[in-house]
């Protein structure tokens, strides 16, 4: 299993609370979770997806999100 890392313009629970359907389909439910107490918002999933997967299942929700690892 692989991690990747992304900076992401995720800033609260509620915008959480919207990317988790399209993560949850995407990288797995409980695979990927959101740092909310890092200033870079840093999401982290651990599976088996794409970065492109990744951004795409992000931007389908409205958000952005850049790989940093």
């Amino acid at each position: 299993m692989s991690t990747s890392k992304f900076k992401t313009n995720i800033k609260c629970a509620g915008c959480v609370a919207t990317v988790t359907p399209g993560l949850n389909q995407t990288a797995g439910e409980g695979k990927w979770e959101v740092d909310l107490g890092s200033p870079e918002r840093i999401l982290t999933v651990s599976s088996e997806v794409s970065e492109q997967q990744v951004k795409e299942a992000l931007k389908k929700a409205g958000y952005k999100g850049e790989r940093i690892d």
